[in-house]
């Protein structure tokens, strides 16, 4: 199956959909957003990390950052913060660039490890429309903390991939549905930046905030 380029939905929203499948129609089917401190944090890291045309040269190795990326097969396609080609006997053919590169994905997020696997699915969704792309085997990429300034390497094995594909598929058919999920209250919904929109007002005195403190027995 080939997706059109109008169907093609964004990378970084796989993380939205882990994170909460409502959050993510919210932002991609109602177009509702909202800023907060996290997400401010994490548009500064990204905006450092993304300079689209930018590449840097050392000696075996070339680096990019913000690279557009797309697969017609997964009907995705958005930005790589960086990716790194190294020079090696197998891998993808570059325009301009004599020999053959390894291609690894880094992405670059706020914070430390997450609890999910939202970031590796977001790695792992990089890199295979880098494969469909470049016509090359990806086997790992680098996941990138800024609040620790570590980066972690990300083995990328089958079962990952076919988790990655399945997901996708799973955001095509709710955005083909156009159906937004309905609430479900947990502990994570105090840090979304979405809450003020999403959470039914259950009076007018009620906040969004004490209304998770209590669904979630904080209160």
């Amino acid at each position: 199956m080939s997706y059109p380029e109008e169907e093609y939905l964004m990378i970084s929203g796989i993380q939205h959909f882990l994170f909460c499948q409502r959050q993510w129609a919210l932002i991609h089917l109602e177009q509702q957003w909202a800023e907060n401190r996290l997400t401010a944090e994490g548009e500064a890291i990204h905006h450092n990390a993304h300079k689209d045309n930018f590449i840097e040269k050392r000696p075996g190795i070339l680096v990019t950052r913000g690279l557009r990326v797309s697969s017609s097969r997964l009907g995705m396609s958005g930005q790589c913060d960086v990716v790194e080609f190294l020079s090696s006997d197998t891998g993808a053919v570059i325009h301009g660039h004599r020999g053959l590169w390894q291609v690894v994905p880094v992405e670059y997020k706020r914070g430390k490890d997450k609890e999910d696997d939202s970031d590796i699915f977001q790695l792992c969704l990089e890199a295979l429309c880098l494969e469909d792309m470049l016509g090359c085997d990806i086997s790992y990429g680098y996941l990138y903390y800024h609040e620790i300034r570590r980066r972690r390497k990300i083995e990328l094995p089958e079962l990952l991939r076919n988790q990655v594909t399945e997901t996708v598929k799973e955001m095509h058919d709710i955005f083909r549905r156009g159906h937004t999920p309905k609430v479900k209250v947990s502990k994570k919904c105090q840090s979304c930046s979405l809450k003020d929109i999403c959470l039914p007002k259950l009076c007018k005195k009620q906040s969004a905030v004490s209304y998770v403190e209590q669904a979630v027995g904080l209160g």
